[in-house]
């Protein structure tokens, strides 16, 4: 995988004109690059640099204890040194005379600002003297599209996992009652991961994330001890991990009072409403639009039907991450900077998780995860259609 998007990488550095890919880091076990996750899948200890030509072979400058464990990726041409990188560095820039040099800095987006401050500092006084010290420009657009464009391999790694999560939610289902808490909930849960053998897509503390009721602490919280009642609507914010790529799935059930056998018209008609958006932005996403079209096609969709707007972007990218890559569905919010406008592509993996707050029951929300396809969106998940009763 590390060599196929390296090789992904070079056709997308001609797209955008860019004759070098150079990712600078050290210690990385402690301050690690996100990009490693795609072109090393190890650590470097001393001050390292990977370069990824347009043309040509790709070189890593590694201090010489490195050397060995580098070399076993075989991607790199691996160069060692001793005692300063500053020469060898040198000595591989001024070989492919980049015009452009892209590095890892992004004020827009997470996983594409992965060189440090200092890091950068110290490039900038390796490079000084140089032309090169001001041919520098930001990769954001290289590594979103290199971490966007799956490939059918990186698909069926997400499509595993999400099978798997939805397998774990099935087992939930019937394990959960009344009269639980959210943290028993989620114990159960991650012993299903460790007997799976696998890992939660994000930190065990909040994945599964499990709320319940009108009160809850909500999204991007962990579990409490907050009891499961009749009469509540609960949802579970999960997934899990496996072969370095990710799932992220939301479920929502609602606890039968006596007398009910069904959910009443206040929490079904939302549930539905978040349904049917899901299926209308999947339907309608295109390559070439942009994030923030499908992001108001579901928007409008539930204020057009009375509800609240949701407080925050209907999707994110999946890979391996949870919150991989720069494009999203979003609104053109301040807080999104750029990513609202970035085109949709091909082969891009996101979230669908609009949600409505049902008051006096909890809140109804789902996500579902698509690849989207050049006529629509193909779901990797299968979509819950029906609130799940217990």
């Amino acid at each position: 995988m590390i060599k196929e998007k390296i090789n992904q990488a070079a056709g997308i550095m001609r797209e955008e004109g860019i004759d070098l890919w150079l990712t600078f880091v050290r210690e990385t076990e402690a301050v690690s690059d996100p990009a490693l996750d795609l072109i090393l899948g190890t650590n470097c200890t001393w001050q390292s640099a990977l370069l990824v030509p347009a043309g040509g072979k790709p070189v890593a400058l590694v201090g010489s204890l490195d050397e060995t464990r580098i070399k076993e990726t075989g991607a790199y041409q691996v160069i060692g040194y001793k005692q300063t990188i500053r020469e060898v560095l040198l000595e591989q820039v001024e070989k492919h005379a980049p015009q452009k040099i892209a590095v890892n800095f992004s004020t827009n987006d997470v996983i594409s600002d992965g060189l440090t401050h200092g890091m950068f500092l110290l490039l900038r006084k390796y490079l000084e003297g140089t032309p090169f010290a001001d041919r520098m420009v930001s990769s954001e657009n290289l590594i979103s599209k290199l971490r966007g464009r799956k490939s059918p391999e990186e698909i069926r790694r997400i499509r595993k996992n999400v099978e798997l999560t939805e397998d774990i939610f099935d087992r939930v289902t019937k394990f959960m009652k009344p009269g639980m808490t959210e943290k028993e909930v989620a114990a159960f849960i991650l012993g299903e991961v460790e007997r799976e053998g696998v890992e939660t897509s994000w930190g065990p503390e909040e994945c599964p994330a499990v709320f319940t009721g009108p009160d809850s602490a909500g999204a991007h919280a962990g579990p409490t001890d907050r009891k499961i009642e009749k009469g509540h609507v609960l949802n579970i914010d999960f997934g899990t991990r496996s072969e370095k790529y990710c799932s992220d799935l939301q479920r929502t059930w609602y606890f039968l009072r006596k007398g009910e056998s069904g959910a009443p018209a206040q929490v079904r008609e939302p549930f539905e409403t978040i349904r049917d958006a899901i299926a209308l932005a999947a339907e309608r996403i295109r390559p070439g639009m942009e994030g923030r079209q499908i992001d108001t096609l579901a928007r409008s969709y539930i204020t057009s039907r009375g509800y609240e707007e949701y407080p925050h972007a209907l999707g994110h990218q999946v890979g391996q991450r949870t919150h991989d890559g720069a494009g999203m569905l979003c609104p053109e919010w301040e807080r999104y900077g750029n990513l609202p406008y970035l085109k949709i592509e091909e082969g891009q993996v996101y979230t669908l998780e609009p949600r409505i707050t049902i008051p006096e029951y909890g809140v109804a929300t789902m996500e579902e995860i698509i690849v989207v396809r050049a006529d629509g969106g193909e779901f990797l998940s299968h979509p819950q259609t029906e609130i799940i009763l217990i």
